[in-house]
């Protein structure tokens, strides 16, 4: 199980691809919240996973693609993807998502439950 609480200077930050890294700020099996910071530029891949994911752009804006449809969001936009649309996002400037994701994402987590600290895709 995840703890309960999230302390910032604790937060672990892993490196996902250039520009982009990631924090699981608290997790559950059934539920996960994950950070995603983005430098201008970067990118988040479009990709699919069996997941619903709620994301909130917390700072920044982004063009969000789902499932062939592209919207630009700015910061205080938030977006839903159904389980297995291929989706992705572009930071237009330095930006920063909260991801919401039901069922927790294990690829994000070692095995007991602590953040995963090697490169994984978005």
């Amino acid at each position: 199980m995840g703890k309960a609480f999230n302390i910032p200077e604790d937060t672990v930050w892993t490196d996902v691809s250039p520009g982009n890294r990631r924090a699981v700020l608290a997790q559950r099996p059934e539920l996960m919240l994950v950070a995603f910071s983005f430098e201008k530029g970067a990118i988040g891949a479009l990709h699919s996973h069996p997941h619903t994911q709620v994301s909130y752009v917390a700072e920044g804006s982004f063009d969000v693609t789902i499932d062939g449809v592209t919207t630009r969001l700015p910061a205080g936009g938030s977006y839903i993807v159904a389980p297995n649309l291929v989706h992705g996002v572009v930071a237009l400037e330095k930006g920063l998502l909260i991801d919401t994701f039901t069922p927790r994402r294990d690829d994000f987590v070692a095995p007991g439950g602590a953040p995963k600290t090697s490169n994984a895709l978005y």
